[in-house]
């Protein structure tokens, strides 16, 4: 295997269980809201309008929008599914462009910085990953196999 292959799955295996990670957690966490959800139906459960009734309606509403967007609303599930293809294309001996670690990094940096202390920095190093792949693939007489 190649560098820029095996950059490129550690990348991705990064992204996996940071997002696999986030949702478990997420999960444990709010799984009072969601089983609320549920036995309310999971149609329409979570307001997106204000809704005109007493403020422990509203608490009960911000909670359960914070457990949608902290859950299976965040970008958890893309980032599963974009390393998940990032195997895949690596597998495939496909070259990542080097803006896409570019912007993973930045997020990750911001988003690091943001909150701390958290796992984006995590995120960072898969983008820095990419970078690095991605330069090692542009490299003259790179090993292609």
């Amino acid at each position: 295997m190649n560098s820029a292959k095996r950059l490129l799955h550690w990348a991705s295996g990064i992204m996996v269980v940071l997002g696999t990670g986030h949702l478990a957690l997420a999960s444990l966490l709010t799984r009072q809201q969601i089983t609320g959800w549920a036995e309310r139906g999971l149609w329409a459960t979570v307001p997106l309008l204000p809704t005109k009734e007493g403020a422990v309606q509203a608490v009960e509403s911000l909670q359960s929008k914070a457990a949608f967007w902290g859950g299976p609303g965040c970008f958890s599930v893309p980032l599963i599914l974009l390393g998940c293809l990032i195997w895949h294309l690596a597998g495939r001996g496909t070259a990542l462009p080097a803006r896409i670690g570019w912007a993973l990094a930045a997020w990750g940096a911001v988003g690091g910085v943001l909150l701390v202390p958290s796992p984006f920095f995590a995120l960072t190093a898969s983008g820095v990953l990419i970078i690095l792949a991605a330069r090692s693939a542009n490299r003259p007489g790179a090993d292609r196999t």
